[in-house]
């Protein structure tokens, strides 16, 4: 009798953890189905787009060229690199004149070659035939924009904030199997990380930017405008460095399409008064 006791006691005890287990899952199924009955009641009764939140937006794409300015010595390096860019953004119309945006440019390596000087102890850019390290080059930014118009056909922007150029650091293609030589000074997967280190560290990614530019009416929904940017070497501060004064400064000048919903055009003569 005691035995068929404790195997009744056994099977109920190996019975629990499915009881348990059971449970679990119906709980969970009831979260999963009020979970995605919220979802659809605020989609439904939150349409965005119907309560005007997207007529406030607004997109571009952009191309610009880049300009690097360098002072390496008269024998050191290469000339600034010159570098085509594209790219894009978004911007938000809170209030006014005056915008949120989000910018990105795009650089790649081409004719954008870096290597790493230890007598200079910095990344430089290099000749073609000396390079080392590829740069492909993402520059963001979270920006303020002011408008102002100009007539009925014509505004003036400015805007500044926050930036960073997020660079991708790689070995550059088509090396000689000779030119990995164990030297710091010439072996290219030395330089390379040298170059990467550089760049990552000390804040150098970190460079706010400024500008201004002019807007064209195409249409009511396209504007075509013009760019003026620079962008500041803050890491200077910081960073203990004796360079140049030049070094780390961008500038650049672009175009850009502006798109955006003719809903969201606000009257920017209104606006002025």
């Amino acid at each position: 009798m005691s035995i068929l006791l404790d195997l009744g006691k056994r099977r109920r005890l190996r019975l629990i953890p499915v009881y348990v287990t059971v449970i679990i899952m119906k709980k969970t199924v009831c979260f999963q189905r009020r979970l995605f009955a919220l979802l659809i009641l605020g989609a439904v009764s939150f349409p965005l787009g119907a309560q005007g939140f997207f007529n406030h937006f607004s997109w571009s794409l952009k191309g610009s060229v880049l300009f690097f300015p360098e002072d390496n010595g008269p024998t050191v390096g290469a000339p600034m690199p010159i570098l085509a860019a594209f790219g894009g953004g978004a911007a938000y119309n809170f209030w006014g004149p005056l915008s949120a945006e989000f910018s990105l440019d795009i650089y790649l390596p081409y004719y954008n070659s870096w290597g790493y000087d230890y007598n200079l102890d910095r990344a430089i850019p290099v000749e073609w035939e000396n390079r080392s390290a590829s740069v492909y080059g993402f520059v963001t930014g979270l920006l303020l924009s002011a408008h102002f118009p100009l007539g009925e056909t014509a505004s003036v922007r400015v805007f500044g904030g926050p930036a960073a150029d997020l660079r991708i650091v790689a070995l550059s293609s088509d090396l000689n199997s000779g030119d990995y030589t164990d030297d710091p000074a010439t072996d290219p997967k030395i330089q390379t990380e040298a170059v990467k280190h550089y760049f990552w560290s000390k804040g150098r990614w970190f460079l706010p930017v400024f500008g201004s530019g002019m807007d064209f009416n195409l249409s009511p929904k396209i504007k075509l405008g013009f760019d003026l940017r620079v962008w500041f070497p803050m890491y200077r501060l910081w960073s203990g460095e004796n360079l140049p004064g030049i070094e780390g400064w961008r500038f650049g000048v672009g175009v850009r399409l502006t798109f955006r919903r003719e809903e969201a055009l606000w009257d920017e003569t209104a606006n002025a008064e």
